[in-house]
């Protein structure tokens, strides 16, 4: 039971270090081009996962186990806002189909505790990907002046010397 919990909490360790890289490096590339809000949703959500991280690992070591700190992915350049929300709503849909399944896997070996976690991540997960699944519709519906407004209000904010992040 216990090694298998593990390995699960391990994998999903390995995805959220994924996702952290990849919306991190989405938000720089947001911030540089002036979209406020897409930066400060990527960052947001980037700092979530990170909190998952610390769930997870915590998990483990209350299991005994080792915590692998290693990302399953390498980060991906993308530089169109389209293919990031693409790539980004994918990313949440893999994790709600893993976090649903091993949340099973965990019930089936008696660890009701890491299915609790497995469950609670779900609601983070669909929660992101409703955010992220917004934005392309937003994008959808308005197009390129949904990224211009964005750019616009960036534009204000420096030149009257607000802060953008």
């Amino acid at each position: 039971m216990r090694e298998k919990s593990i390995e699960l909490l391990n994998n999903a360790i390995a995805d959220e270090l994924s996702a952290v890289h990849q919306y991190m490096y989405f938000h720089f590339h947001c911030d540089d081009q002036g979209y406020d809000l897409l930066s400060n949703l990527f960052k947001r959500t980037a700092i979530e996962e990170m909190m998952h991280v610390e769930k997870l690992a915590d998990r483990i070591l209350f299991l005994k186990g080792e915590v692998d700190i290693k990302a399953a992915h390498e980060v991906q350049k993308i530089h169109d806002v389209k293919q990031m929300l693409e790539m980004a709503a994918g990313m949440e849909t893999g994790s709600v189909k893993d976090y649903n399944e091993w949340a099973n896997v965990c019930s089936l070996n008696a660890d009701s505790a890491t299915r609790k976690i497995f469950e609670a991540l779900v609601d983070d997960e669909e929660r992101h990907f409703g955010q992220y699944d917004k934005e392309m519709e937003n994008l959808i519906k308005f197009g390129d002046n949904y990224l211009a407004l964005q750019s616009i209000e960036h534009s204000k904010n420096v030149g009257a010397g607000h802060p953008t992040t």
